[in-house]
C-alpha cells in the first residue's frame, strides 16, 4: 500500500468577509486539497472569547462551514489561558493539533495575543505549516499572524498612543518575515474620517510605520480579499475582490486579485520600498474588481443596489420586477446571516428591506381601493363640464362628454334628482 500523499502547508490571511458570501469559493477549494472527506476542522475561538456572545459566535462559524463551504468544524475552545480544567484544555490542544483546517476570525489581536502567550497555541500553529495542514486567520486573528501586531481597540477606541504589540510571527516561516501585517486595510466605514489600515488611518500609520525596523514593512490585505501563501510551492495568490500592498516607508506596491508571484517577490517588493508611490491622504484605497471572485459586494453594497433597483421598477410600475428585488435582497441579507464580522450592514440591509416591504404595501393598498373611489374626483370634474354645456344648450359639447365617458367605461344616468355613473366591468 502506497504512504498517503503528504498535506500541503498553507497560511491563508483574509482581510475580512471570511464568513459571508465572498470567500465561499476559497475556503472551498483550500478543503477540496486537504484530501478526501471528512476533514478533521476547527474554529479557535480565543480572538472573540472575551465576548458576552463567544458561543454565538462561534456556532455561526460552524452553520457557515457546514452550510456553505460543506465542512464540518469543531470549536477548540481556548477562550483564555487559565480557563477550564487541564482536561479541558488538553482536549482543545488535541482537536487544534489534528486539525487539518484551522479557522480563526474576528475579535481582539491583543487579547487572542495575551491568552496565547506562554501556552502551546503558538507552537501547535507552527507545527502546521511545518508539517500539513491549512490555517485560516482573517481580521483579528490576522493581525496576531506578523512579527507585529495592531492593537486596534486599544488605539482606535480607547486612545492609547499607537504602537505595535509583538506578533506570533507565524509569517516568518512563511519566509516573510519582519513584516507587520494589516487586514481591513481598504476600509471605508469612517465616511468622513479616514479609516483604512485597520482602523489607523493614514496619519497613525506614518507614525506606527516609524516605529518598525528598518528592514520590516507592511503587508495589507484588503476587506473580501485574501493571500493564500502555499508554502510547498512558495507562492503567494490573491484572491477575492480587492488588492494586497506591500508598504514600506510610505510607498506601496499592490498587486490585484487573481495574482499568482513567489513569497520571494513578495518579499522583495517588501524591502525595496520603491513602490509605485505614497499612499494618497484620506482618501480610501479603491478595491480592483478582478479576479476569481471579483464584482462580489459586500452586503451593504449589493443593498444599495437593490434599492435602487427597486426603485426603478416602482416608478416604471413594474410591480413583478419590484417584488423580484425584495426577494433577491432577502435571500442577500440570509447569506449573510453567518458573517461573524460585526457591522451594522446587517440592520442597515434589513432596515432597507423593511422600506421595499412598505411600499409595496402602499402600492397594495392604492390597487386594493375601490376604482370608483380613485376616479371619483376626475369623473366628477368632468361631470360638472357637461352640465355647465347643458345649461348653456351645448348639446353636441354635451353629448361628446357623455360619448366619451362611455368609451373610458363610464356609464352615465340623467334623472330628475340629477346625474349619477358607475364603472362598467
Amino acid at each position: 500500500m502506497s504512504a498517503p500523499a503528504p498535506l500541503p502547508r498553507l497560511l491563508v490571511i483574509m482581510g475580512s468577509g471570511e464568513t459571508s458570501p465572498t470567500m465561499v469559493t476559497t475556503h472551498r477549494r483550500l478543503v477540496e486539497r486537504l484530501g478526501p472527506p471528512p476533514v478533521p476542522a476547527v474554529v479557535l475561538d480565543t480572538p472573540f472569547g472575551f465576548q458576552a456572545n463567544v458561543e454565538v459566535l462561534a456556532q455561526r462559524a460552524v452553520d457557515y462551514f457546514r452550510e456553505s463551504v460543506g465542512l464540518e468544524m469543531e470549536v477548540a475552545t481556548w477562550r483564555t489561558a487559565a480557563e477550564g480544567s487541564p482536561l479541558d484544555a488538553e482536549r482543545a490542544l488535541s482537536r487544534l493539533r489534528a486539525a487539518r483546517y484551522v479557522f480563526a476570525g474576528p475579535g481582539s489581536p491583543s487579547y487572542a495575543l495575551r491568552h496565547w502567550a506562554g501556552t502551546p497555541v503558538p507552537t501547535a500553529l507552527s507545527d502546521k505549516l511545518e508539517h500539513g495542514g491549512c490555517i485560516t486567520f482573517a481580521s483579528a486573528a490576522a493581525l496576531t499572524l506578523g512579527a507585529t501586531s495592531v492593537p486596534v481597540y486599544e488605539i482606535y477606541k480607547v486612545g492609547e498612543e499607537p504602537h505595535w504589540l509583538e506578533g506570533l510571527d507565524l509569517l516568518a516561516g512563511a519566509g516573510l518575515p519582519e513584516v507587520a501585517l494589516i487586514p481591513h486595510y481598504d476600509n471605508a466605514e469612517g465616511g468622513n474620517h479616514d479609516t483604512r489600515y485597520c482602523y489607523l488611518g493614514e496619519p497613525r500609520l506614518s507614525r506606527m510605520e516609524a516605529q518598525l525596523p528598518e528592514s520590516a514593512f507592511v503587508l495589507g490585505v484588503d476587506e473580501h480579499t485574501g493571500l493564500v501563501l502555499d508554502l510547498d510551492a512558495a507562492t503567494a495568490t490573491v484572491v477575492g475582490r480587492g488588492v494586497v500592498t506591500v508598504r514600506r516607508h510610505g510607498h506601496s506596491t499592490t498587486f490585484a486579485s487573481g495574482t499568482t508571484l513567489a513569497i520571494t517577490d513578495l518579499r522583495r517588493a517588501g524591502a525595496s520600498g520603491d513602490g509605485g508611490g505614497p499612499s494618497p491622504p484620506g482618501s480610501p484605497a479603491v478595491a480592483a474588481e478582478r479576479g476569481e471572485e471579483a464584482g462580489v459586494s459586500s452586503l451593504l453594497a449589493t443593498s444599495r443596489l437593490l434599492e435602487g433597483r427597486f426603485g426603478q421598477a416602482v416608478a416604471d410600475g413594474d410591480v413583478d420586477a419590484a417584488v423580484a428585488a425584495v426577494l433577491e435582497l432577502e435571500a442577500t441579507i440570509v447569506s449573510w446571516s453567518r458573517d461573524t464580522l460585526q457591522s451594522d450592514e446587517t440592520d442597515r440591509a434589513r432596515a432597507a428591506l423593511r422600506s421595499m416591504i412598505v411600499r409595496l404595501g402602499q402600492l397594495g393598498e392604492l390597487g386594493a381601493r375601490d376604482p370608483e373611489e380613485i376616479l371619483r374626483p376626475f369623473v366628477d370634474a368632468l361631470l360638472e363640464v357637461r352640465d355647465a354645456a347643458r345649461a348653456a344648450r351645448d348639446w353636441a359639447a354635451a353629448d361628446t362628454l357623455r360619448e366619451r365617458l362611455a368609451t373610458a367605461g363610464v356609464e352615465i344616468n340623467d334623472t330628475p334628482e340629477g346625474t349619477s355613473w358607475r364603472l362598467l366591468s
